[in-house]
């Protein structure tokens, strides 16, 4: 990993959505055009309902690269953000399509905003149910400056760590890109092991904290880092105080079975301190300031980086988190850990 920058301020997730489908004809081939408008498929702007009109700036992220600089960017003084668009984390599951898509919304995201402002970076999008696909996807926009990560879904078919999702985990490597794992999926993957669930609190709670757990356990102790030992893996809108407790636990059951898996050759805790990094959009600590500084002390503020996750208001979590970080931990924080992390300059 390169050594910081002189980064200070560095957004590692900023949402933006197209307002329909139409905004990415030009970026489809004409089969999709007639596929789109004749089967009378739609994008929705809100994302079946993930931006609720309460949470943030008007209920939905902004549609173009200007609003954004005017809304988000200059406001809190940004000078590097990591754009991505979950919209494809819904399409249908036609196989051909969804690849289509993911195309589009990349040559989209890079046209539309990465091209018309300097300070914006890409995590591009690639599909979930072909990984051939996703594999080609990765190696055409690899090598682009602009792209610093691939977004995948937290909700999966299968835990990323399988061997079946190894080749796009390869790819993604070979590139040098971040591997996101973001927040939500495909609405009729059940959002835990007990299925599906009958409230959006239960969904909501259960996909950003019990998935995400899974998904950490999942690349470790399947051997993605002893195959690949340069991936490096954000954790975005997934919170990040539930990690002690979780490494306190798979650390203590390793050393019982660990000859079960033989490529997990050190306590599972320094692997993930090593190739996991999570963004600070939400954080969970307690209003207390003497007990928010505890649980940063059992976290470790080293493995955070900002995020102001537009157009999301996750509460008083980052407040809290400034106000108990150090001078020095808070501008590692804020930008020096995504600069070496992104490899940014």
């Amino acid at each position: 990993m390169s050594a910081p920058t002189a980064l200070r301020t560095v957004d590692t997730d900023v949402h933006c959505v197209p307002s329909s489908i139409t905004d990415l004809l030009p970026y489809l081939d004409p089969y999709w055009h007639d596929y789109v408008t004749e089967g009378g498929v739609s994008l929705s702007p809100t994302q079946g309902g993930a931006y609720p009109p309460a949470i943030g700036v008007g209920g939905r992220p902004v549609t173009g690269a200007d609003a954004l600089a005017d809304r988000v960017l200059d406001p809190a003084g940004t000078e590097v953000a990591v754009l991505g668009c979950t919209a494809t984390f819904q399409a249908n599951r036609n196989p051909y399509y969804e690849a289509a898509l993911c195309r589009a919304v990349n040559d989209w995201l890079l046209a539309e905003w990465a091209a018309r402002d300097p300070r914006l970076r890409v995590a591009v999008v690639v599909p979930t149910l072909d990984t051939g696909a996703a594999v080609r996807e990765l190696e055409r926009l690899g090598g682009q400056p602009a792209v610093v990560a691939v977004l995948l879904p937290v909700r999966t078919d299968a835990p990323w760590g399988t061997i079946a999702h190894r080749p796009v985990l390869r790819a993604a490597a070979a590139q040098g890109l971040v591997v996101t794992l973001h927040a939500w999926g495909r609405a009729g993957n059940a959002p835990n092991s007990s299925g599906i669930t009958h409230t959006y609190l239960e969904d909501y709670l259960a996909n950003s904290q019990v998935i995400a757990q899974a998904q950490l356990v999942s690349l470790v102790t399947e051997g993605v880092f002893a195959e690949l030992p340069d991936l490096r893996v954000t954790v975005a809108e997934c919170g990040s105080t539930w990690l002690p407790t979780l490494l306190w636990r798979f650390d203590k059951d390793w050393k019982g079975v660990w000859r079960e898996v033989p490529w997990v050759n050190r306590p599972p805790s320094e692997i993930v301190r090593e190739r996991f990094r999570f963004t600070t959009a939400p954080i969970h600590l307690p209003a207390d300031p003497v007990q928010a500084r505890e649980a940063l002390d059992l976290l470790d503020p080293g493995l955070l980086m900002h995020a102001g996750d537009h157009p999301h208001d996750h509460g008083p979590g980052a407040g809290r988190l400034d106000a108990a970080l150090t001078a020095a931990e808070r501008d590692a924080v804020h930008g020096g850990t995504a600069a070496a992390w992104y490899r940014l300059g």
